[in-house]
């Protein structure tokens, strides 16, 4: 129906049960997606509730490592294009998303502030005093877009020759080289580990074997999801039956 062009969602993670159902699904239906935008807990426009940008949802990196294991885990990795979301503003992050298992970056709130966002979140209230989020003709024509233009194709092309230039120390001569051994991270005072050693990686096809030959730390999660709901399977749980009480003889 779309004429050939690419079809995908975007999602935050939240229920890990919930994305392995739609893993269920595309392995019932061999329905694909041909790209996932994983979105992280830190992203969120100033439409959105306060509270919802800070708190709900996974971490970017935690969700992206997430489908992407999912993914692999299913056997469909090579047909679906993971895209990374969630405050990616500079080279370095470019490198880590990839690193972790993306495909490419999404990048909305960086390129607003170089076009002249101040981050009012009024973005829903067609009000925005900057001209950059709104269809209130009084307010957008103070968008100087000739001269905001240049500032976002400036910060565009410094930010990916950043993203070159360490890819370039990192003696990698291709993006894809990278892996999750590229990027360290300090764990506690004194320990300092690479994303390889933190997160575990799923074998191909490791979620296509019998519930009780899967060995990975999906097992529990998978037994939940299913690909007709989000609520997933219910587990049953075996209640004590309550004591019955024995009436007192008299004294």
């Amino acid at each position: 129906l779309s004429g050939g062009k690419p079809i995908g969602f975007k999602l935050c993670v939240g229920k890990k049960h919930e994305f392995l159902g739609i893993c269920k699904a595309i392995l019932s239906t061999n329905i694909i997606p041909d790209f996932i935008t994983v979105d992280g807990a830190e992203g969120g426009t100033g439409a959105a509730p306060l509270e919802y940008v800070n708190h709900v949802g996974s971490p970017l990196n935690d969700g992206l490592i997430f489908v992407h294991n999912a993914l692999v885990g299913i056997g469909v990795r090579e047909h679906v294009r993971i895209i990374a979301s969630g405050k990616v503003a500079t080279g370095f992050d470019m490198v880590t998303k990839l690193a972790l298992g993306a495909d490419m970056c999404n990048c909305a709130r960086a390129m607003m502030l170089a076009l002249g966002c101040i981050q009012s979140r009024q973005c829903n209230t067609n009000a925005c005093p900057t001209g950059v989020a709104t269809q209130n003709k009084r307010l957008y024509k103070g968008l100087a877009v000739k001269a905001k233009k240049i500032r976002v194709a400036q910060y565009h092309d410094v930010t990916m020759e950043s993203f070159l230039s360490l890819i370039a120390a990192m003696g990698i001569k291709n993006p894809s080289d990278l892996n999750p051994a590229h990027i360290m991270r300090r764990i506690s005072q004194g320990v300092v580990k690479n994303y390889a050693e933190i997160y575990e990686y799923l074998e191909p096809n490791a979620l296509l074997k019998s519930d009780k030959d899967i060995v990975c730390s999906f097992k529990h999660e998978w037994s939940l999801s299913s690909e007709h709901s989000f609520d997933g399977v219910k587990a049953k749980v075996s209640k004590p039956k309550p004591k019955s009480k024995k009436p007192k003889a008299d004294a």
